[in-house]
């Protein structure tokens, strides 16, 4: 069987691909256009046009991202958004999952790709995670991102969860930020990125359902920047106890 659904699924994937190019292409020069604008009002303007890319480009591949909101979800409010990392599939589902302005951090290596990577990097706060001084100076921009009225959104992971544990030990970064800024923290989880496209694989994308839970905020009301390893921690036990109760696919037993 595997032998008849292996070839079609490689041309599911290219055919995927070249839509996901096409359409990104088509909506380029918007990008050029925005960026003129400055990195508030473009940078806006851009995660918008990221949106209907992201509208146009999952329908037609058959993937069907929905939101569920344990809590009344305020999209005027700010937040750090913290999100779990287990797929290739987890940036390019952002513009679905956030339907608000929000600035991401992402790695910095995708920012030299052409073209995409020029939409990347208007779109993001781009950080090098093996330099301590780009890794404060992203931190920086975020927090003056926070004060300018935008949310702000990370992996605390820092990179792909390939322990098949729920999740892998989170760094600082979004807890500080949190704090500095007293800015509460918004847990959410992506359930099914992981089955519709694995970080091994490039070549394992298929269609189905893509739920994203938004679970309650965390306040940080009169926390200290000392109380960040228990913000952290409490921060970590809601979303592992939330995608063990959800049994999501990648967790394994010891």
């Amino acid at each position: 069987m595997n032998r008849v659904l292996k070839p079609l699924q490689w041309i599911y994937c290219i055919y995927a691909f070249l839509l996901f190019v096409g359409i990104m292409l088509v909506l380029f020069p918007f990008v050029v256009i925005s960026s003129f604008f400055g990195k508030i009002r473009g940078g806006n303007a851009i995660f918008r046009i990221c949106m209907l890319w992201a509208d146009i480009w999952f329908p037609l591949i058959f993937i069907f991202p929905k939101r569920k909101f344990e809590t009344p979800h305020d999209k005027t409010k700010q937040y750090v958004f913290v999100i779990n990392h287990i797929s290739l599939l987890d940036a390019g589902i952002l513009p679905k999952a956030f339907r608000q302005p929000v600035r991401p951090l992402g790695k910095v290596e995708i920012s030299k790709l052409p073209v995409f990577g020029f939409i990347y990097k208007k779109a993001i706060v781009p950080v090098d995670r093996s330099d301590t001084a780009n890794k404060s100076r992203s931190l920086r921009i975020l927090k003056s991102i926070i004060g300018k009225g935008i949310s702000v959104l990370l992996f605390p992971e820092g990179t792909y969860n390939q322990s098949h544990q729920p999740l892998k030990k989170f760094y600082d970064g979004a807890f500080r930020i949190a704090i500095e800024t007293q800015t509460p923290v918004k847990p959410v989880l992506f359930l099914d990125t992981y089955d519709r496209l694995r970080y091994q694989d490039s070549f394992s994308l298929n269609p189905g359902k893509c739920r994203i839970l938004f679970l309650e905020e965390v306040p940080v009301s009169g926390l200290g920047i000392y109380d960040t390893d228990r913000l952290k921690e409490k921060v970590f036990a809601i979303m592992e106890n939330k995608l063990r109760e959800y049994q999501v696919s990648w967790i394994k037993p010891h």
